[in-house]
């Protein structure tokens, strides 16, 4: 049982791992023209994001159907291998499951076997068993430390990936991504901000768990469509999520706010000397950091208590054109107050050039 459980989950890894999520062919366009103005079109890639499809900073691609990009696999989990990714989390708690059975169950007996009972104390003897026959396998210290080791790895790991493999199978009943299920927040939240009175219905929900379960797992393990083109619910339009994105791309430029850095910062994870503060509260995420050197404008979008994130304003032809996005602390720097009409700083500071 032991070799089969690590039969399936090694299968379902470097399935995962290697067939990868399935990418948007370079320079992809809709085959009407008309309907580009749904799309968002992808600068790296040369060619325009089809629906559920996003770009990924370290695949550098754009990935069909993108949940979220996996260190573990060092791959996108996506279209293609979103089903065998979420077999890897369902049979590596069941295999932890059996094999803590089996270490508990060992450590049991084999204590039971040691301990004597006097009439003011427990002994436990590991140097042997009090009865024959004795194991096969000695057990002694080591292999009673080695054995709780090992169980408290497996117990951890159940744990772990089986909180992932239950917030996997949530988005795969709703059939929505991780990402998508934060585009359908930001769109409450926009309509709420802007109390516009629309309803966002997220288009891809086919209304059952079971269609649903289905666009990911397939007898012939090739999931359904080609990546590119999606069934939708009733009442909803092929582009309805994309003309979403492009509201909220639209909204965030709006209600961005634009900051000056007052004071360096080398772009590290944990900065020492910015505040105990801010060196704990460093965000949970592989969202990278941008280092600010004194004087450097930043247009930020989103922020937390200590931290904010956001991206530099290129001042000068030098910077080479490439978008520097990411999180940086609170303390390094200040509102920029900005005259939108005049297009001047204002309180007599100078415009950079």
């Amino acid at each position: 049982m032991l070799l089969n459980w690590t039969v399936m989950i090694l299968y379902n890894y470097f399935s995962a791992m290697f067939v990868g999520p399935g990418y948007v062919p370079l320079g992809w366009t809709p085959e009407k023209s008309q309907d580009c103005m749904y799309l968002q079109y992808c600068k790296v890639c040369q060619s325009y994001k089809a629906p559920r499809s996003h770009h990924c900073r370290k695949c550098n691609r754009c990935v069909m159907k993108m949940d979220h990009h996996c260190p573990w696999i060092n791959n996108c989990c996506g279209y293609q291998n979103h089903a065998s990714f979420t077999l890897f989390l369902l049979l590596a708690p069941l295999g932890c499951i059996h094999a803590s059975f089996i270490f508990i169950m060992t450590m049991y007996t084999q204590l039971y076997n040691r301990i004597s009972f006097g009439w003011s104390s427990v002994r436990i003897d590991m140097s042997a068993a009090k009865r024959d026959p004795r194991p096969i396998i000695p057990f002694g210290l080591s292999a009673f430390a080695a054995s709780l080791f090992a169980l408290g790895l497996a117990l951890g790991t159940t744990i772990a990936v089986g909180m992932l493999f239950i917030i996997q199978m949530k988005v795969i009943l709703t059939n929505k991504t991780s990402i998508e299920s934060w585009i359908e927040e930001k769109a409450k939240d926009r309509i709420q901000y802007y109390q516009t009175g629309e309803t966002f219905i997220f288009p891809y929900d086919m209304g059952s768990k079971w269609k649903n379960f289905r666009q990911v797992f397939t007898w012939s393990g090739i999931p359904e469509g080609d990546g590119l083109d999606w069934p939708v619910r009733d009442g909803c339009h092929q582009y309805s999520l994309t003309i979403e994105q492009l509201k909220q791309k639209a909204d965030k430029r709006v209600r961005s706010v634009r900051y000056r850095a007052i004071d360096d910062y080398s772009g590290v994870c944990c900065p020492v000397t910015k505040g105990v503060k801010t060196f704990f509260t460093t965000p949970c995420t592989e969202e990278p950091r941008i280092a600010l050197s004194k004087g450097d404008l930043v247009l930020a979008t989103r922020g937390l208590k200590h931290w904010m994130y956001g991206e530099k304003i290129l001042i000068s032809a030098t910077d080479g054109g490439v978008r520097e996005r990411g999180w940086f602390p609170r303390k390094c720097v200040e509102k920029y107050q900005y005259d939108s009409e005049t297009d001047q700083p204002v309180d007599g500071e100078k415009k950079s050039n």
